[in-house]
């Protein structure tokens, strides 16, 4: 049987995590808490490629690339969650499963951050788990992808 690949992409700003607002983050790196998600992935019998950056663009070129090299994904677009259609519309073209995630609980953040505009392509979101959003979301995906 084919190992399944997932994509977990990473938008603006989460390249900074371990740096920036601690109290919201935490301090462990985005380096290895990327390495965890890769850990994590393999013993849930799964590839994985995690993709970050801080261009809408090439966030949204990666997700197209993913229609045809990824079984699911995985998405925290950081601050583009809540006003980029562009995220959108490429995630609705893109026939995989996607799950939304955030580190922290946006529903308990400052008002702008409570709706997003890419939950409703999504498979589901999670949120406000620290890293183990990501883990939670891959657990998500594995019954997806059945």
């Amino acid at each position: 049987m084919k190992m399944k690949k997932i994509l977990v992409i990473l938008g603006p700003n989460l390249n900074m995590v371990g740096v920036r607002e601690k109290g919201i983050y935490g301090e462990e790196t985005a380096q290895s808490i990327s390495e965890q998600i890769k850990a994590f992935a393999n013993e849930q019998g799964f590839s994985v490629e995690i993709y970050q950056s801080n261009h809408e663009g090439d966030l949204i070129d990666k997700i197209h690339a993913a229609r045809e090299n990824f079984d699911g994904a995985v998405i925290n677009a950081g601050a583009l969650t809540h006003y980029s259609y562009a995220l959108r519309d490429a995630i609705a073209c893109v026939k995989i499963p996607f799950v939304e995630v955030h580190m922290s609980n946006i529903h308990a953040r400052e008002e702008f951050r409570h709706t997003s505009v890419i939950a409703p392509v999504c498979a589901g979101q999670i949120a406000g788990f620290g890293k183990s959003s990501y883990f939670l979301a891959i657990t998500a995906l594995k019954d997806l992808m059945k």
